[in-house]
Parts: structure tokens; C-alpha cells; sequence
């Protein structure tokens, strides 16, 4: 299943819209590096708010695809981590660190415009 993803002005959106499969997550990373260097998008948005489960490969790959798209020049935040995802996942030792993370779409975008902003005026 190919996730949508939205162009919203200097920011991609990737919104999950189903369960994926672990070959889902490998093509939304390259389709979210290839993306990022196409539109020089500046952050990165991905939505998991439909996912009931999160398991070690998805927070592996939403990770590194984290990473990744900041080594191209693009912040990512998760939007939408359901309680009881992120209630088992702290149970079960699976982390995001250093990944951005917000409550819903509207607070990523404002931690996005937060973010590129203090980059850009600060440089770091």
C-alpha cells in the first residue's frame, strides 16, 4: 500500500492511511528521500494516527528515516501516536529518540515551523 503524501509548502505530509507492511515502510523511505530532495522540502510530517500497533521494524524505520531526511536537510516529526501505542512501546523499550513527536497535525506543524525557523535564523 503507497502512502499519500502531500505537498503543504515547504513541508511534506505522510499521512498512514492503513496498516503497512514492512516492504510499505522500506518504499515510504524512498519515496519520502527521493520527495525531500525533489520539492527541497524543509520538514517532513508523518502521520500514524490509524496505526494500532507500532512494533520494533516500524519504530526502527520511522527512525531512520527520521535521520535520514536530516541528513538531506529536512526535520521529521510523528504526528499521532495513539496512547495505548505509545503506552506499549515504552513497555516494550521501543524509542524514538531523537525523532520529533506531536500530539496531531496542527501541533507538527507548528513544531516544523518552530524548527526550520530556529535553523534557519541560527544556522544549526
Amino acid at each position: 500500500m503507497q502512502v499519500p503524501i502531500l505537498k503543504q509548502g515547504d513541508y511534506l505530509i505522510a499521512s498512514i492511511q492503513a496498516v503497512l507492511s514492512d516492504a510499505d515502510l522500506v518504499q515510504l523511505r524512498d519515496s519520502l528521500g527521493a520527495r525531500v530532495g525533489t520539492y527541497r522540502s524543509r520538514g517532513v510530517i508523518i502521520d500514524v494516527t490509524v496505526l494500532d500497533v507500532i512494533d520494533s521494524f516500524a519504530t526502527r524505520m520511522l527512525r531512520g528515516i527520521a535521520h535520514m531526511l536530516k541528513l538531506r536537510g529536512a526535520e521529521t516529526v510523528i504526528v499521532g501516536i495513539q496512547p495505548d501505542v505509545a503506552f506499549a512501546m515504552v513497555q516494550l523499550g521501543l524509542t524514538l529518540e531523537g525523532v520529533g513527536t506531536a500530539l496531531d497535525l496542527e501541533e507538527g506543524l507548528a513544531y516544523l515551523n518552530a524548527r526550520t525557523k530556529r535553523v534557519a535564523v541560527d544556522g544549526s
